[in-house]
């Protein structure tokens, strides 16, 4: 389900650096998935949603069965059914009636305990927000649900009492401080490690600020600058540059 790294790019060397919101996005996870429960994880692009998830479940893994889910373009019900029975890998051919739909997923929810990671869930509306709840409604289902998306994801659940009251726990994923990037940047790549603190300083200022899609974007500028260069070290000079390809 997750890959051993997940990065926004290609980035070879990119390390999974242990953020404050990372510990607690583990211990979050850890307690919804041990009570078979529901959470959101929600926040601005590119803070590290994503990876901080991925990195979370795949500790879970082969112990728990996880399985993965993105939607697009506001889903309805029909929609959710047939991604999730793509999910599952269940044989034959998808039922044409949504009561015999629905009594298949219950029945294969209830085999044995999983939990569904729903990425990109701020492109669920309350239709699909609604079917996910009246599938773990279900008594005999055992799933814990992880969502994870943009503020509208949020926005949404909260405008469906039903659902909202049932969510085990919210998280929200903030951007990195000035404090947390000076000790996070020079773990998460080695173009970094020996870095003037002051550089570093200077690029989130301009370029980054505290988003860590922003960071690793920044990272593969400058690893071709110190490439084409010769240079060993990051610079201001070659900030510059990278900005410029940013802009």
């Amino acid at each position: 389900m997750t890959a051993a790294t997940y990065q926004y790019v290609d980035l070879p060397d990119a390390a999974v650096v242990t953020t404050r919101a990372l510990l607690t996005a583990r211990d979050n996870i850890t307690d919804t998935v041990a009570a078979r429960a529901m959470m959101c994880i929600h926040g601005v692009a590119g803070h590290g949603k994503t990876l901080a998830v991925n990195t979370c479940l795949r500790e879970l893994e082969p112990g728990e069965d996880v399985r993965r889910v993105t939607f697009r373009a506001r889903p309805t019900a029909r929609a959710v059914r047939y991604e999730l029975f793509t999910a599952l890998d269940l044989p034959g051919e998808p039922p044409r009636h949504p009561s015999e739909f629905d009594r298949l997923l219950k029945n294969a929810l209830a085999e044995r305990p999983r939990t569904f990671l729903v990425d990109e869930a701020q492109w669920l509306n309350g239709e699909a927000f609604e079917y996910f709840r009246y599938l773990w409604d279900e008594p005999a289902t055992r799933f814990a649900v992880v969502f994870v998306g943009g503020e509208g994801c949020h926005t949404v659940l909260r405008r469906e009492p039903m659902l909202s009251s049932r969510i085990f726990i919210w998280q929200h994923f903030t951007r990195l401080t000035p404090d947390e990037v000076q000790q996070v940047i020079p773990l998460f790549h080695p173009v970094w490690g020996d870095a003037d603190p002051d550089d570093i300083a200077f690029a989130d200022s301009h370029a980054a600020h505290g988003n860590f899609r922003a960071w690793a974007q920044l990272t593969a500028h400058i690893r071709t600058a110190l490439a084409r260069t010769g240079r060993s070290r990051v610079d201001q000079e070659l900030l510059r540059w990278a900005f410029s390809r940013l802009a």
